[in-house]
């Protein structure tokens, strides 16, 4: 079932984001106002898995929660997703891979977003031509770390890796690969 819309009215708007309020007419027939965030352009998530088995993990100093545990990610910027993950790859590892493939698509924060993500496994990797020391220090990327899978279900269940998009983008590459389900 959907929520009827009776009106809405953007409340804020840049370049990336926009929210507005919604009054809508609720799943019980009751009215309600709804804020919801529209991401503007898709984003990409990497889960970067090197021919030794280990998973390339960034730790990015976010303004929302402070220091988290990630794959490398981003938004399009208006590019096709796949030129995206290979520029966000290279950005926050100075890592290139040899073989794309798309493992999933998902929204991130359904529940007051629309948000659509597009998650990529990068294998056969290499140094990139170019590596940006200072764009990873602008996007506040203190660590590049690869791990070896199984540290990184470790980290995910004791809660060391906990954005949920990272978790799920995980989640996706391990069942590409067969190591699940």
């Amino acid at each position: 079932m959907t929520w009827p819309v009776r009106e809405t009215r953007v409340v804020y708007e840049n370049p990336w984001i926009r929210v507005r309020e919604d009054a809508v007419t609720r799943p019980d027939g009751g009215d309600g106002i709804f804020g919801v965030v529209e991401v503007l352009r898709p984003a990409v998530f990497v889960v970067a898995l090197t021919d030794d088995d280990e998973v390339v993990l960034v730790t990015v100093d976010r303004h929302t929660v402070g220091p988290s545990v990630e794959v490398p990610a981003g938004g399009t910027d208006g590019e096709d997703p796949l030129v995206a993950a290979r520029r966000e790859l290279a950005e926050e590892t100075g890592l290139r891979a040899e073989h794309w493939q798309q493992v999933g698509t998902m929204n991130a924060l359904n529940g007051i977003c629309r948000a659509p993500e597009v998650v990529y496994l990068a294998t056969g990797l290499s140094p990139a031509a170019v590596d940006d020391e200072a764009a990873r220090a602008e996007e506040g990327i203190g660590q590049v770390r690869r791990v070896p899978v199984g540290e990184v279900l470790g980290m995910v269940r004791d809660g060391v890796i906990d954005d949920g998009e990272t978790v799920a983008a995980l989640m996706f590459a391990l069942l590409a690969l067969g190591r699940v389900g």
